[in-house]
């Protein structure tokens, strides 16, 4: 309820009156006056009351009356009285109705109670009502309230005193509360400028408004006090403190300092009196030393009360009127810093660091500072002097210790840490302290065994003070041990925050001004204002060195981990803020410091120690004092938590991490990761520390580069606290985010951090050369864990990164580089897989720039590295394969790699890429690398370290074939756009286009360098390979080559295959002939297989029956190509080489390849082929009936018409007449040449003994090069001329010569005893036949060549009884006749055929031959019966003596038939005389066989014997029918022989060597019959034409008789003389047979016409009788029987038979 409600006016109305009523109650008796003046009191205001509505104002007006009674009250000095009337009149007072002139009444009467030492703490609340409720006090009348309160507050009585302390307060605080209204209330109105005034003096107050100069007088009294002078304004003071003096005026100045800046006459009192009077006070604490008692003159002590206060009035000065005292404040600023000196009274340092700490909290002060004094020329450097003061303060704390802060007493309170390390501990502190939590730890700071306990004292940011506040301490209290290090700590710490807090906002509201006029101005660079930046600067450049001493001495002896936290929070601060202000210096010092806290004491790290070098010079002087940084100490009393190895390259002993470490470590880490961006340079700092501490403890880094706590490799293991392990994978994980966190740093602080890590990494590398330690790995895992998180800019750090870490993968040591591999590899992967914008298929810059270093992998020469590439690209290949485009040539360039002396695995792995690439990639690539896939699968075929990968690349090839052949059109459009554009850039430099086999066009070079790379396989060393790529070769050129354009046709024949051949050929011939044991591990070699020739040959077979089928398969398109005859020779040129190889399967294949490309009339036409070439439409072609091999095929001439119609001149279709047949020719001689030569070379035998007889052709080979024959004969027989029938006849008889090896006998020859023929002995028979048909069928002019063929086959028919020798070869003979036997293994290397059975077949050829052509001319003029009968004379003469017994018999029949169709002929030709030289040869052959030398068998049976002489008796049956009856035909003289010859045989036909039994069978008689009766029915033919042959008919018998008459007389003669003794055998039996014959001839006599016979034959007859009849005494029972029968027939002589004679002749 306020004063002036109606209900508060009623109720003061009625206080009023009851008051008075009181007051004359109480005076009714005592004092009547105040008794009447308090009734009158009551009318008045019932009066009042009535008669005025303003109530409160009326009361006002007449409040001199209304008050009057009471103060009369208050005169009667009763206390009851006094009392009613004060609390009366403050009710009056507290609702303002008192009026000026009442109010000085009331502080009169006031003053009398006070000199009466009346209610005095009624009276100090009535002034303080008085004053507070209104302002009707002032001037004189203020003031003598004023000192009626200071006069109260020096009484006796102590609650007095206080209570008047505090009225006065009060009092002076109204005072100034007045003048503050007055200026609100006279804000708005313009104020007067003060008269400008000369010589100011100090009363001249004119100027001032009432209240304001009541305040002025008030404060200008309170100097003069405290100066111990004279008051102004204040009269009446009797005494006065300075203490109180300078609380007033420190409250005053605290409380209003708006009033002193605001009004001049104010900041006059402030300059002009306050100033002075500070230092004046100041002066004896500056002048005392402690300990200077010796001092001349005695020096005034300094005394706490007034020196706290004095402090505390100058820490209001600086703070609230720096701006106005800046001469002054740099005064008490530099007093302040010497208090701190360390010879100075505890107290009063104690005092100042409170002070100085008042002046941390204050950013903007110490901002202001810094610009009025550091920053001016000339000026004390006073921030940095009070920053520096602060630091050796600390340090001296630590240096000078107090008594009783010796170790002994200081460790058991504030130990802590193990016993291990601090030597001092107590017994008490041995290793529990810091373990067991229940002890209360006191947090300390220990230094060289100096303990200083750290106390809290205030809260962070706010300076509450102790001492400072200790106002009613007169004496100077004793200060804790630890309290200065304590303020001055907070002090530290709180300027750090305030500097770096103050300046870190305006910076930020800097960046969003820049950033606010990018967004409105785009174009234009913003400036910053320079004069922030500079003030910025200065500021940490004045305090960073203090800063840094003090902190890192503290962080060294901090034993307390919230005081090290904060420490290290403050550094790191400073580090981040210098970052920010690009302070280098001093952001490297303070990082350094935390490096150097973080790893064990003395550790030797380079980076660190010159950069401390650098600092440690710098020593700081504070006023003429100078400052060392003090290193921190060794042997702090630390909790260790880890014990691991430096990392260095000389071995030294285990180091341990403690707590502390750690938790700097995780400092550096935090520093790390969240001002990453102010590091620059000093990124070599943080990461050279980390890098040691993660190695101590013994992190490993593991996938993506994060480390994980790991096992060191040798040496004791790291060894850790359960501590520090739950720490680890915190840490660890920290280290990930640090490196994490580099994505958001700008571009420039990621190239220094990237630069950092490399140069680290440089180091690791130099330390790990030389030995196979475990390296430390920090530096690549972290590069990696970067890289991996930059990925969106990945470009600018690229190079440097990818560089450094090729370097490192060819690092010596295997863990180092095999890291290094694992980064690169895991870079590449994630940079290939990260989705870039634009998208790396649109970017091919950068798809190359990412592939380029695992290009460059390939140049490292270690095999892990290697291995690892290439699993890599394996990876890439999986998840990226399809995305690869431009960047295939590098990748592919990377599988290729491989070299031979790197191992299998690689090679392997290298090949699984490509198959990858081969079976899932080959569409996605850009058609230009398909030649490269090409050129790398042919690399993996040469490797010779994995065979089966060579053959499977072989395979690969294959399948690229087929991917060409399939998506040919798409591949040829792709190639001919890139060649266009080749094409264009290699014009623009003027260059000619260099790819290989560059006419080709594109698509076809394509397959040109698949044929080449299968063609250099088919040379590898390898036989297995040769032979798959051989095929695949072979097979790819027939299934795909009709996709080649023509003249790359011309290309394949010579620069392929021809070059292949060549190669093989030559590799053949020089192949080892050393014997190979065994194929690699324990694979058996066939015999055929076993030498490297034998392999050679091989790979010689298969190339050349390939060319072969190309050649076959494409004959009609390769004529077409202008040098196709030339191709032909070359290619005959290598089948002749290879048929004469000393290789039997090499010489075989060669033939079959031969016959293959023979076996065609005209060129295969296959729809597929040339038309595809050439664009015929399918439409067109007609399907051509293939034909088997060896057959003419058909050649569809009107298809070639309508070719050629369709495609005008395109192709050069042959007319099909005589050009297509001319060139056939040319190629078939060609062919013919190539036979001859070849067949003359193999056949030819061994000059001379003396030669091994190293190669002889294998009868397979010989059979086949005569089979070639026929085939061939059909193209060459139109100009086959006598020439080549006799090179022809040489050869088949050179190659029936050739024995066989003893080897292969079994296999090849017939067991004699079948009559068989070998293949080859077929295939020259064929060969004859062939020729012999062809000219049957053909014109008169071949057939001159009859006689040869007679002739050829003659020679074989000799075979039969002799045998061809080949060269002077020793050859073993299979068949020995006599006993019907083959020696299959005789002794000699060599066997010789059995020739038999094929001079047996030519024979019958020969037969059947002269049957059908004995009239031909040139039959006949050659002689060839003669030369028939003259071979045959051979077999016949031998007879018994035949290999065979066939021969002969098979000879006789031959004869026989021969003879049948040629006799006419002969007797036809008589006249020409062709035949005379024949019929002395026949004779001679009926002699030789008729009367043969041999004799037969022992073993031959009776029935065998009477074949053989009816074959004697069919060829003389043949002399009767054939011979004799023409005998006018032919020669005399052989008729003579003939006649003898039957002569012979009807006498004399007998065998020695028969038994006696056997004697009648074996004497031919038979045979003789015959004989004889031929002889007789010639001689007694009445059909002799000329007398010549009668004459020879009878000389022939007159022969005969006289014969039989000597046999018979030479019997009797030797029958007479031998006695009993029985004759000779052969006697005996010729003796019969001339008995027999007479017989015969007497039988023979009588058949005979009797006319017939001449006369002088009967006489001789006749004259035999005698002797007969003489015979009759021989005692051979034989003999009688024969002359038995031999004398009966004379009978008929008995009675001779008329005969007509005319002329004598019969």
């Amino acid at each position: 309820m306020s004063t002036s409600s109606p209900e508060a006016v009623k109720k003061l109305l009625e206080n009023m009156q009851t008051d008075l009523r009181s007051l004359s109650m109480e005076c009714k008796k005592k004092f009547p006056p105040v008794k009447e003046a308090a009734e009158s009191g009551i009318v008045k205001i019932k009066t009042i009351a009535v008669r005025n509505t303003g109530i409160l104002a009326a009361l006002k007006e007449n409040s001199l009356e209304v008050v009057q009674p009471f103060l009369m009250g208050c005169g009667t000095k009763e206390p009851k009285i006094t009392q009613l009337c004060l609390a009366a009149i403050q009710r009056l007072m507290s609702h303002e109705v008192v009026s000026e002139a009442a109010a000085g009444n009331i502080i009169n009467m006031l003053w009398q109670l006070m000199e009466n030492g009346l209610e005095e703490l009624k009276l100090l609340q009535t002034v303080l009502v008085l004053l507070t409720t209104n302002t009707v006090v002032h001037d004189e009348v203020l003031s003598k309230a004023i000192v009626l309160c200071f006069r109260l507050h020096f009484t006796k009585d102590n609650i007095t005193n206080n209570t008047a302390a505090a009225t006065v307060r009060q009092v002076v605080t109204v005072v100034f509360e007045r003048m503050v209204a007055e200026d609100e209330r006279f804000k708005g109105v313009a104020e007067q400028p003060p008269p400008v005034q000369g010589n100011t003096n100090r009363r001249s107050v004119s100027t001032l408004r009432p209240s304001a100069k009541d305040a002025y007088m008030l404060f200008q009294d309170l100097c003069q006090l405290v100066n111990a002078d004279a008051p102004y304004w204040l009269v009446g003071m009797t005494e006065m403190t300075r203490t109180f003096g300078l609380e007033l005026l420190e409250s005053v100045l605290n409380d209003f300092p708006g009033v002193f800046l605001q009004h001049q006459e104010f900041s006059f009192l402030l300059k002009e009196r306050v100033c002075p009077l500070v230092i004046k006070l100041f002066s004896p604490n500056i002048k005392f030393r402690q300990g200077s008692g010796a001092s001349p003159a005695p020096v005034e002590k300094p005394y706490f009360p007034i020196c706290m206060r004095l402090l505390r009035v100058v820490s209001v000065l600086i703070k609230h009127f720096y701006s106005l005292l800046v001469t002054e404040c740099e005064i008490f600023l530099s007093l302040l810093v010497k208090f701190l000196d360390g010879e100075k009274p505890q107290w009063l340092r104690a005092v100042a660091v409170e002070s100085v700490h008042r002046l941390c909290v204050q950013p903007h002060l110490l901002r202001s500072f810094c610009q009025s004094y550091d920053m001016k020329p000339h000026s004390t450097k006073v921030f940095r002097d009070i920053v520096n003061a602060l630091g050796s303060f600390i340090q001296s704390l630590f240096i000078v210790p107090n008594t009783g802060n010796s170790i002994v007493v200081g460790a058991p309170v504030g130990g802590s840490g193990s016993g291990a390390q601090g030597p001092g501990c107590g017994p008490g502190a041995q290793g529990t302290v810091g373990v067991s939590g229940n002890l209360n730890v006191q947090a300390t700071f220990e230094y060289h065994g100096t303990w200083i306990p750290l106390i809290t004292v205030s809260v962070q940011g706010s300076a509450k003070a102790t001492y400072l506040e200790m106002l009613d301490k007169v004496e100077p209290p004793s200060i804790p041990e630890g309290y200065a290090m304590s303020v001055a700590f907070s002090a530290l710490l709180d300027l750090v925050r305030g500097i770096t807090s103050m300046i870190e906002r305006e910076l930020a509201v800097e960046e969003e001004v820049a950033a606010e006029f990018k967004d409105t101005h785009p174009d234009q660079k913003w400036q910053a204002q320079p004069g922030a930046h500079l003030v910025w600067e200065e500021m940490v450049s004045a305090c960073w060195c203090g800063l840094l001493a003090a902190l890192s001495l503290l962080l060294g002896a901090s034993t307390d981990e919230t005081a090290t936290e904060n420490i290290l929070k403050a550094e790191l601060t400073m580090a981040s803020l210098c970052g920010r202000l690009g302070l280098v210096t001093p952001r490297d010092a303070f990082i350094t410091a935390i490096c150097k806290a973080s790893l064990p004491p003395h550790y030797a790290l380079t980076v660190l120690s010159s950069n401390a070098a650098s600092l440690s010079v710098k020593a700081y002087s504070i006023q003429g004092q100078s400052v060392q940084i003090i290193s921190p100490s060794s042997d702090s009393h630390q909790q260790v938590v880890a014990l691991g190895h430096p990392l260095s390259s000389q071995p030294q002993g285990t180091v341990w991490l403690t707590a502390k470490n750690i938790q700097c470590m995780r400092t550096l880490l935090n520093l790390a990761h969240c001002h990453g961006a102010v590091l620059g340079t000093s990124w070599q700092l943080v990461l050279a520390t980390l890098q040691h501490l993660v190695w101590i403890l013994g992190l490993k880094p593991g996938i993506g580069g994060a480390l994980k706590p790991g096992r060191a490799v040798e040496g004791p293991s790291t060894v850790l606290t359960t501590a520090v392990m739950t720490d680890l994978p915190v840490i660890a994980n920290i280290l990930s985010r640090l490196f994490e966190s580099s994505q958001y740093l700008d571009d420039v602080s990621l190239h220094h951090l990237i630069n950092a890590l490399c140069s680290l990494s440089l180091e690791a590398m130099e330390m790990a050369y030389g030995n196979n330690k475990e390296p430390s790995l920090f530096a690549v895992a972290k590069l990696l864990e970067t890289g991996l998180v930059n990925m969106d800019r990945i470009e600018i750090l690229w190079r440097p990164l990818t560089g450094h870490l090729l370097e490192v993968c060819q690092h010596p040591n295997s863990r180092m580089r095999e890291w290094g591999a694992e980064a690169l590899t895991a870079l590449i992967k994630a940079s290939l897989a990260y989705k870039h914008d634009p998208p790396l298929a649109q970017n091919q810059r950068l798809q190359l720039l990412l592939l380029n270093p695992l290009k460059e992998l390939s140049n490292v020469l270690h095999a892990d590295i290697r291995q690892k590439q290439l699993e890599s690209v394996l990876q890439i290949l999986q998840s990226q394969g399809d995305g690869l485009g431009p960047g295939w040539p590098l990748v592919l360039g990377v599988i290729g790699a491989i070299r031979n002396d790197q191992g299998e695995s690689l090679i392997r792995t290298a090949f699984q890429c490509l198959q990858l690439v081969v079976t899932d990639f080959l569409p996605t690539m850009p058609c230009g690398c398909l030649q490269v896939v090409v050129d790398v699968a042919g690399s993996f075929g040469l490797q010779n370290q994995e065979l089966n990968i060579s053959l499977t690349s072989i395979g690969l090839l294959w399948n690229i074939s087929d991917y060409f052949f399939q998506r040919g059109e798409v591949i040829i459009q792709e190639l001919e756009r890139e060649e266009e554009a080749l094409q264009k850039q290699a014009q623009e430099k003027g260059e000619t286009l260099n790819r290989p086999f560059h006419p080709a066009p594109p698509f076809d070079c394509l397959w040109l360098c698949l044929y080449a790379k299968l063609g250099e396989l088919c040379v590898d060393p390898r036989p297995a390979v040769r032979k798959s790529a051989g095929q695949t070769l072979f097979s790819t050129i027939a299934a795909h080559g009709t996709l080649l354009q023509q003249p790359t046709w011309h290309i394949v024949v010579w620069k392929v295959l021809f070059q292949l051949l060549g190669c093989v050929r030559t590799s053949s011939t020089t192949a080892d002939k050393e014997k190979i044991e065994s194929g690699g591990g324990n694979i058996l070699i066939h015999h055929s297989r076993d030498t490297a020739e034998k392999q050679w040959a091989e790979t010689w077979v298969l190339t050349l029956a390939g060319v072969a089928r190309i050649f076959n398969t494409r004959r009609y398109l390769l004529q077409q190509l202008g040098d196709f005859f030339e191709a032909w020779e070359v290619l005959l040129n290598h089948i002749q080489s290879a048929a004469l190889s000393k290789n039997n399967e090499v010489s075989l294949a060669a033939l079959k390849s031969f016959q293959e490309i023979l076996q065609i009339v005209t060129p295969v036409r296959d729809p597929g082929d040339a038309f595809a070439v050439i664009g015929v439409p399918p439409v067109l072609i007609d399907p051509i009936s293939a034909s088997g091999p060896g057959r003419p095929l058909v050649r569809s001439d009107s298809l070639v018409e309508r070719l050629t119609r369709y495609n005008g001149a395109e192709l050069q279709a042959p007319p099909p007449g005589e050009e297509s047949a001319l060139e056939d020719s040319a190629l078939w001689w060609s062919a013919w040449n190539t036979w001859y030569r070849t067949g003359t070379d193999s056949t030819r035998p061994p000059s001379g003994p003396a030669e091994k007889f190293s190669f002889i052709p294998s009868q397979p080979f010989l059979t086949a090069l005569i089979q070639i024959f026929p085939a061939l004969y059909q193209h060459i027989k139109a100009n086959f001329s006598m020439e080549d029938l006799k090179k022809l006849g040489v050869i088949l008889h050179g190659a029936v010569s050739v024995p066989i090896s003893s080897d292969a006998s079994p296999f090849i020859l017939p067991s004699y005893t079948e009559a068989v023929l070998t293949s080859l002995q077929e295939a020259v028979l064929t060969a004859l036949d062939v020729l012999q048909k062809a000219i049957c069928v053909g014109p008169e002019n071949l057939q001159v060549m009859y006689p040869a063929i007679f002739e050829q086959l003659l020679l074989f028919v000799e075979f039969s009884c002799k045998p061809p020798q080949y060269g002077r070869m020793e050859t073993k003979h299979v068949a020995n006749a006599k006993y019907n036997q083959i020696q299959l293994f005789a002794p000699a290397e060599w066997v010789a055929l059995n020739y038999v059975p094929f001079a047996e077949r030519s024979l019958e050829v020969v037969v059947d031959l002269y049957h059908k052509t004995a009239c031909h001319r040139a039959v006949i003029n050659e002689k060839v019966l003669q030369n028939i009968i003259k071979t045959l004379r051979m077999p016949l003469g031998l007879k018994y003596a035949c290999p065979s017994e066939s021969t002969w018999k098979l000879a006789v029949s031959s004869l026989l038939k021969v003879l049948s169709t040629g006799l006419p002929v002969a007797r036809q030709h008589a006249s020409s005389g062709r035949f005379d030289t024949m019929w002395p040869e026949l004779a001679n052959a009926f002699e030789d066989f008729l009367f043969t030398k041999s004799t037969p068998p022992d073993n031959l049976s009776i029935q065998e014997f009477q074949k053989n002489e009816a074959v004697d008796v069919e060829v003389v049956q043949l002399i009767s029918t054939e011979i004799l009856p023409f005998a006018n035909f032919i020669p005399k003289d052989f008729v003579g022989q003939i006649m003898a010859m039957l002569n012979r045989g009807s006498i004399h036909s007998q065998s020695p060597s028969f038994t006696e039994a056997e004697i009648d069978v074996r004497m031919r008689e038979e045979f003789s019959k015959v004989c004889f009766e031929t002889l007789l029915q010639f001689s007694f033919s009445n059909k002799v034409s000329t007398p010549q042959e009668g004459y020879i008919s009878r000389m022939a018998l007159s022969v005969l008789l006289k014969r039989s008459q000597d046999v018979l007389r030479r019997y009797v003669e030797d029958e007479r003389l031998s006695g009993r003794c029985p004759l000779p055998r052969q006697q005996v039996t010729e003796i019969i047979f001339v008995l027999k014959a007479i017989s015969t001839l007497m039988d023979s006599l009588k058949k005979t016409q009797p006319e017939n016979v001449d006369g002088n034959t009967w006489a001789q007859v006749i004259a035999l009788y005698p002797t007969l009849v003489e015979c009759i005494t021989c005692s051979s029972p034989e003999v009688s029987s024969a002359l038995k029968e031999a004398l009966g027939p004379f009978k008929d002589f008995m009675q001779p038979p008329v005969s007509r004679v005319q002329n004598g002749e019969s």
